[in-house]
């Protein structure tokens, strides 16, 4: 199954980096997210971020908790972030935490890529199954 939608995001709470060399800058973020469409729901975004003295080279990794509405079942889950970008050459994936669905949701297992728009605006595409057997 496929949810398609949009995402607002909001509260980008940056703390000072707790590691500063050489021109490497490792960081903690916090940031919340509303998501329409297929998918209804908030979350909250823990992100540990990298960044490097080339403008096109960081990374980070987050986990990310989504309550709210999911192909008309309710729960909550938690997706991990893996992000890269290799001077400008960006990868990302984002999969759902094995066995980490509540409620309604309990076995989801998935996949989401995220688009950002040249205006900024963000959107989601989320291909998931449930393992029903659980």
């Amino acid at each position: 199954m496929t949810a398609k939608g949009t995402f607002d995001t909001a509260g980008w709470d940056a703390q000072a980096p707790f590691v500063e060399r050489d021109g490497v800058s490792i960081g903690l973020v916090t940031m919340s997210k509303t998501f329409h469409g297929d998918l209804t729901a908030t979350s909250v975004v823990h992100l540990l971020t990298a960044s490097t003295q080339v403008e096109d080279s960081r990374s980070y990794v987050a986990l990310e908790r989504i309550e709210g509405t999911l192909d008309g079942r309710a729960g909550a889950f938690v997706v991990q972030h893996n992000a890269v970008s290799d001077r400008g050459e960006q990868s990302l994936r984002i999969s759902v935490v094995p066995d980490s669905a509540t409620g309604e949701l309990r076995g989801l297992r998935g996949e989401m890529d995220i688009i950002i728009a040249p205006d900024g605006s963000h959107s989601y595409t989320f291909d998931y199954t449930f393992d029903f057997a659980l």
